[in-house]
């Protein structure tokens, strides 16, 4: 049994990731922006799951938004800021919002838990798989992912013996953010089959678990990075 902190885990693929934890016996902390909404998911994923309200836009309040918890085993971000707009139609405030959760509120995150970490420990930060293949309107998207990949190098070298890697799934089309995009056809991949949040759970399990593992960037993407040609969809967040 781990206890394992899953900072994004009351909602989408997160919260897929936080409810095979917990299936499997682990004690998870769920957080979420709305500390009601993190502990209405921690009842839904019952057995040893908690929830805290923890919010990355607001970097300044997150070292004591996670002051009550203790010692922990793995440690998994994968809370993100929607931001789809083109630089035709660039939001500053998005932007700077965008760059926040991703950048300066994964690196904070990190930085508050550090001492807190077992000897083994694991950290899992989600990028997204516009870091390669960007699409119009993906400037920050793309922008931070990649920032996510160089985070991750610092942090391993910053944080050995514990481990730290970075997660980048393409796009996962029975996630609740796909589930509600109207008329986009089946995503291309190499593999011909349909990446799902069941591979997600399953990619991120493995960089908690494989302690050989570290400083890695895995794309859960089917091999889509490899193919030419546009972006088969227009990707939010990924």
């Amino acid at each position: 049994m781990s206890r394992i902190l899953v900072i994004g885990g009351s909602g989408g693929l997160g919260r897929a990731v936080a409810g095979a934890l917990a299936d499997r016996g682990d004690a998870v902390i769920v957080t979420s922006r709305d500390p009601g909404r993190a502990e209405a998911a921690a009842r839904e994923i019952g057995g040893r799951a908690t929830g805290l309200g923890v919010d990355l836009a607001m970097p300044e309040t997150i070292a004591g938004a996670l002051t009550g918890v203790d010692e922990i085993d793995g440690l998994v971000i994968t809370a993100i800021h929607q931001d789809g707009g083109s630089i035709h139609a660039f939001s500053v405030a998005d932007a700077v919002r965008a760059a926040t959760v991703k950048l300066v509120g994964y690196a904070e995150a990190v930085r508050a838990l550090r001492d807190r970490f077992a000897p083994h420990g694991s950290v899992v930060l989600f990028g997204g798989s516009a870091k390669d293949r960007p699409y119009p309107g993906s400037t920050m998207v793309s922008a931070t992912n990649g920032g996510v990949s160089s985070l991750v190098r610092t942090l391993a070298w910053e944080l050995a013996p514990i481990r730290v890697n970075a997660l980048h799934p393409g796009v996962v089309l029975d996630s609740p953010v796909w589930r509600k995009v109207p008329g986009n056809p089946p995503a291309r991949t190499l593999t011909g089959t349909p990446i799902t949040m069941a591979d997600i759970v399953d990619a991120t399990q493995f960089l908690l678990r494989n302690p050989a593992v570290n400083a890695l960037d895995l794309h859960v993407d089917g091999g889509v990075r490899l193919m030419d040609g546009p972006v088969p969809l227009q990707t939010p967040g990924a």
